[in-house]
Parts: C-alpha cells; sequence; structure tokens
C-alpha cells in the first residue's frame, strides 16, 4: 500500500501510480458543515469534481454540504483493499478519523 497522506500529498496526476497505471484510492472528505465523508474511486480528481457538482454522479450525502474538500488520500492494491479499508474507516469515531486525517 502506497500511502499518499494528507490531501493526496504524492507528486504527479491524481490517481496514478509509479507505473502510470489508475490505481484504486480510498479517500476523506470534509464538507462545508464540518462532516466527513470517506470513499473509494480509481480517479479522484473527478469524483471530487461529482461531489462538489461540477460533473453528475455525486453521492445524495454530499449534495447538501457542498463545497467538499480532500482531507487524506491513499493508494491501495486492489479494489478489495479499497473496500475493506473504507469500512474500517467508516467504523472509526469522529475522533480517531481527524487523527487519520491530520498525519
Amino acid at each position: 500500500m502506497a500511502k499518499t497522506g494528507k490531501n493526496g500529498g504524492q507528486g504527479g496526476s491524481a490517481g496514478q501510480t509509479a507505473l502510470g497505471d489508475t490505481a484504486w484510492r480510498v479517500y476523506v472528505l470534509r464538507c462545508a458543515d464540518d462532516s466527513l465523508y470517506t470513499g473509494i474511486a480509481r480517479d479522484l480528481q473527478r469524483r471530487l469534481r461529482q461531489h462538489n457538482g461540477e460533473l453528475v454522479g455525486g453521492p445524495k450525502y454530499t449534495r447538501g454540504r457542498r463545497p467538499v474538500t480532500l482531507a487524506w488520500s491513499v493508494v491501495v492494491d486492489s479494489h478489495s483493499d479499497a473496500l475493506q479499508q473504507e469500512i474500517a474507516i467508516k467504523r472509526l469515531s469522529r475522533r480517531a478519523k481527524l487523527a487519520l486525517i491530520s498525519r
């Protein structure tokens, strides 16, 4: 697992690994109401645009909580790993999620 850290801090195109192929990412967004949203995506920039209403396809949760900003993301090895990590993060308390995104 290649961690990108706060705000997707790794250089290069979003969603790209060192080999240039699209990778799965787990991400946490901070919404305008200060709530946190966790999800997975292959194209994180496109997904962020969906969350903010610039493209069709964003979830209902973030529709009324715009704008949203990327607080944290990590590259994972597979879709399965992404789903497992997403579930694990969603089970965390708010305090634990805030600790995760502050690293």
